[in-house]
């Protein structure tokens, strides 16, 4: 997928341009960043990252957002979340011109994907509909469960595949039995933040795990949310943590940074 980024950014008349705004200095929220800005880079994008302290203001913070709507040069617009308490997140997701979310967090955005329809669709339910066509999976009439109901992560995931005939159910804390429905599903999505909570004994054999948790053990192991050495005997496939959506996601947020170039400047393909 970045291969095929650098060479739709090679075949424009302009580099697409990406700012990314980093408030504080959260350790791993800068690791993301880094990594973000150096595949942006690779690939031929004007990637710039804005630094702001960690008492940075609302206003301030706005402020900044406005002037980057403003910046002809920027075709995508980035917050790198989570936020320092004291901000309201969603005020300045709201604040990013949805033209320019290569997140997809828009409310407009969101109801373009609830509603089918085009729009920039959030970086990691993209790539986990990457994965699945990847690895041949067939959604029509499948029985799909995305376990979280996230507003990032879950809800969109759930219209994305809708929206790909699959039959969805979406799971959450409060769902009855949970390990039995995840044995009904042959596609399994987990998104609950929750380290190594889908054990190997609530997999429907042959199904196929997608693991969307990213968490550190105390231990200092990064796992996800799904216990990977019991599931990959179960498993039809299953993406590894770390590796699998991370880098994925990655890939796909430089997608939607080339779109919104080509959608904002009027480029057809």
């Amino acid at each position: 997928m970045r291969a095929q980024v650098a060479e739709r950014v090679g075949s424009l008349r302009f580099r697409p341009g990406l700012a990314v705004v980093l408030v504080g200095d959260d350790p791993a929220s800068a690791s993301y960043v880094r990594g973000k800005d150096k595949a942006a880079t690779t690939a031929g994008i004007d990637a710039r990252t804005i630094r702001m302290p960690a008492d940075t203001s609302q206003a301030a913070l706005l402020h900044q957002i406005e002037a980057l709507n403003a910046d002809a040069a920027v075709d995508g617009i980035l917050v790198q979340l989570p936020l320092p308490p004291h901000l309201d997140s969603a005020a300045v997701i709201e604040a990013v011109d949805p033209a320019k979310d290569v997140d997809g967090f828009h409310p407009i955005n969101v109801g373009r994907l609830a509603s089918g329809r085009p729009g920039l669709v959030p970086c990691t339910p993209l790539c986990v509909m990457r994965l699945l066509a990847h690895a041949n999976v067939v959604l029509a009439g499948a029985k799909a469960l995305v376990l979280g109901r996230s507003a990032i992560v879950g809800r969109p995931m759930v219209a994305l595949l809708l929206a790909a005939d699959a039959t969805v159910t979406i799971a959450h804390s409060r769902t009855r039995d949970l390990p039995e429905e995840c044995r009904q599903a042959e596609i399994l999505i987990a998104a609950v933040g929750r380290p190594e909570m889908v054990r190997g004994d609530w997999m429907r054999p042959g199904a196929v795990v997608i693991d969307i948790g990213f968490n550190r053990r105390p231990d200092g192991r990064l796992v996800g949310d799904v216990a990977f050495a019991e599931c990959v005997p179960v498993a039809g496939a299953i993406t590894p943590v770390p590796g699998g959506v991370g880098p994925m996601t990655i890939a796909c947020l430089l997608e939607n940074t080339v779109t919104a170039a080509e959608q904002r400047r009027g480029v057809t393909a």
